[in-house]
């Protein structure tokens, strides 16, 4: 029977489905050294955003099949060293799309009705109606770095509420762009001049990171606003805090960041600035979905190899 770590918290969807099918053993809270213990004699591994598969550890698996990431995003494993061991590395990123798009546009109201800062003062008993004057996203500018598929979706939701939709992406074609009303800009400066609202959703790679700091942010309207719902070092955070001590944009929202958990940090000193502990694709719908897809992807591979050799190992 083929041994399973999972080493982040997955939907119970997942072991219903490979209850008597494989030997599954969760890991949630164990460190690096136990985890590394427990890869051994271990065929497949699960892990979400929290947990980092090394050099290390996959040097301490001694017959690791599959990598399987719940979610959107490999930065947290080393894709090419394992590739190199001939283990295969699977992603399960389409379930998430709709929550993280959902919580974008979530930001883009919150930010713009000033709703965490009104909530605040309701609860402490002060009726401040005045500075409650906000913004429509109707007729306002959105420009989405990364046009994949929560960008692209990110994209329609907008447009719904009758926004002009930009993006900068030099992997995607003007063509396929124009298909769902999206006008693709050639600079990432020309965007971040023009744009009302920046939503970030690119993977983060060494051609990334830190993609927006201090000259990048300079370069935004003084009015607009920043969400980063994809990876927290695409945004340098120390370039971000000058950016909104100084007043160069109007307020940000973030849900990931440059380290997590979030820890001392003076984002927190801002009340235009929401933070949200990586919860794009934490929802119930979302979280059934990874289940589900990653259980049967798993299942595909494990019969695959058994009719081919008998038994996984």
């Amino acid at each position: 029977m083929p041994k399973i770590i999972v080493g982040d918290p997955i939907d119970e969807e997942f072991f219903k489905i490979v209850e008597g099918r494989a030997e599954v053993i969760r890991a949630y809270d164990v460190d690096d050294e136990d985890f590394a213990s427990l890869l051994k004699g271990a065929d497949i591994v699960i892990v979400r955003s929290r947990r980092r598969i090394t050099r290390a550890l996959i040097d301490c698996a001694d017959c690791l099949k599959v990598i399987a990431r719940a979610g959107i995003g490999l930065d947290n494993i080393d894709v090419d060293y394992a590739r190199s061991k001939g283990i295969i590395v699977v992603p399960v990123a389409e379930a998430s799309i709709e929550a993280v798009a959902e919580l974008t546009i979530g930001f883009m109201i919150a930010l713009s009705r000033k709703i965490p800062q009104l909530d605040s003062k309701v609860k402490k008993g002060l009726w401040c109606k005045s500075e409650g004057v906000g913004l429509e996203l109707k007729g306002k500018t959105l420009g989405i770095i990364g046009l994949g598929r929560i960008g692209s979706r990110v994209a329609e939701l907008a447009k719904a509420f009758g926004m002009r939709v930009i993006a900068y992406d030099p992997y995607v074609d003007r063509m396929a762009a124009s298909k769902i009303g999206v006008e693709l800009i050639d600079k990432l400066s020309d965007l971040l001049k023009i744009s009302d609202y920046v939503s970030i959703h690119t993977p983060l790679t060494e051609e990334t990171y830190h993609m927006i700091g201090e000259r990048e942010l300079k370069l935004m309207k003084p009015t607009a606003f920043l969400i980063n719902t994809a990876r927290g070092s695409i945004v340098d955070e120390k370039a971000l805090i000058k950016a909104l001590k100084e007043g160069w944009i109007a307020g940000a929202a973030l849900d990931v960041f440059e380290d997590e958990p979030l820890e001392d940090s003076d984002l927190v000193k801002f009340d235009n600035v929401i933070l949200t502990p990586h919860i794009g694709g934490s929802t119930i719908e979302a979280q059934k979905s990874i289940a589900r897809i990653l259980a049967e992807k798993i299942m595909e591979y494990i019969e695959s190899i058994c009719k081919d050799n008998g038994n996984l190992k």
